[in-house]
């Protein structure tokens, strides 16, 4: 009569056989390059381009001059801001720099911008 150790070490062995099974299988290339950008990170710098290329174009060139876009969270894009004139200058424009971004990257659903004073690489 099997018991509850023998049921579920027989369902380990054939997951790891399934496993096994699987990893033999040939991958679609596709399949493959999606997994070797993930776990390399080439998605996110590809995304960061793209926010710096669209927050050069909304800020301008004499205000992207002295800030970075940063990362997108909850819908706050996180700007880099090297002193408070710079500051103060994006606050005022902020609704317009908002809407130039949308129209830039409307799949990055961007609500808000979010300014802070720090060093800018």
């Amino acid at each position: 009569m099997p018991t509850a150790d023998d049921t579920a070490d027989f369902a380990a062995r054939r997951e790891r056989e399934r496993r096994r099974e699987y990893a033999r299988r040939p991958k679609r290339i596709g399949d493959v390059l999606a997994e070797l950008i993930t776990a390399r990170g080439y998605g996110r710098i590809e995304a960061d381009r793209q926010f710096d290329a669209a927050w050069q174009a909304a800020a301008g060139e004499q205000l992207a001059r002295s800030s970075r876009a940063g990362k997108l969270r909850r819908g706050k894009l996180e700007v880099t801001v090297a002193n408070s004139t710079t500051m103060q200058e994006l606050n005022y424009e902020k609704r317009n720099i908002l809407v130039r971004l949308q129209e830039r990257l409307p799949d990055a659903k961007i609500r808000d911008i979010r300014f802070r004073i720090g060093t800018i690489k």
